[in-house]
């Protein structure tokens, strides 16, 4: 049986099969090549693998098993980066995982065996996403955050733009967030991004992490603090390892004195 999900559009959706089951990864490359519009471009066995496989492919969708040697596929996710991020469809034996990373941002997840039916509605979920790169990089970026007690989450994801592109950053590279107006930049050790959401959406993504709020439009990553000066009693700089200076409020100041220890 053939499915054509639209007859106007003849573009072919490049997609890996990540599963560490031979068997599982050959039942769906069957069922995915009964799919006019999709093009198995490759296949991986592990996560190491996959990220390979990624790299080099940049395939625009990956159906990603959850368990699996090695590297899980919440780790795949983790080590994402950059542009030309995938729409990511999990798949799993697992139904408790599968929910999470649907909740965190899957596109959609599927349970094995795979049915005829959820495949479909998995590929028109995909099909739909394709051309929104800033939707695909803030799912991705979410699931990237979800923890297992196998593998907990070590560094949350920070999505951020750069002309047409939207890169996948590690929190941990992150060494302030600053607005200006209505944009907010992303200050990285090299460089400078548009953060995709407001400073408030990220205060709130980042709490309980190393982030600290510092002034009504700064947000710093505390372990890049070099320096703390007070030039009045109601002017401080803080200075990061990258050398920027920010301006802190005083009710900040302390917060950070004590979260410093100084």
């Amino acid at each position: 049986m053939s499915f054509d999900l639209t007859k106007m559009d003849c573009h072919r959706i490049s997609t890996l099969i990540v599963d560490d089951e031979p068997v599982a990864r050959r039942l769906l490359r069957e069922e995915l090549e009964n799919f006019e519009e999709i093009d198995v471009v490759g296949e991986a066995s592990n996560g190491r693998e996959a990220l390979q496989q990624i790299t080099a492919l940049k395939p625009e969708l990956v159906f990603l098993d959850l368990q699996m040697p090695v590297m899980s596929g919440f780790e795949v996710v983790r080590g994402l980066g950059g542009a030309n991020l995938p729409v990511v469809v999990i798949v799993t034996a697992f139904d408790q995982h599968a929910i999470q990373a649907f909740e965190a941002g899957a596109v959609d997840y599927l349970l094995k065996p795979v049915g005829e039916d959820r495949l479909l509605k998995a590929v028109a979920r995909a099909k739909a996403l394709l051309h929104r790169p800033i939707d695909i990089a803030n799912r991705v970026a979410t699931i990237a955050s979800v923890g297992t007690p196998e593998h907990p989450a070590r560094s949350r994801k920070v999505v951020g733009r750069t002309g047409e592109d939207y890169i996948l950053l590690d929190a941990d590279e992150v060494l302030a967030f600053q607005a200006e107006r209505e944009l907010v930049w992303i200050i990285t050790a090299r460089r400078r991004l548009l953060a995709t959401q407001t400073l408030r959406a990220i205060e709130g993504r980042l709490d309980g992490t190393e982030f600290q709020r510092v002034h009504r439009n700064a947000i710093v990553n505390v372990n890049h603090v070099r320096k703390l000066t007070a030039l009045s009693s109601q002017r401080w700089y803080l200075t990061l390892s990258n050398s920027l200076q920010l301006v802190v409020s005083k009710r900040q100041a302390h917060k950070i004195r004590q979260i410093l220890q100084w």
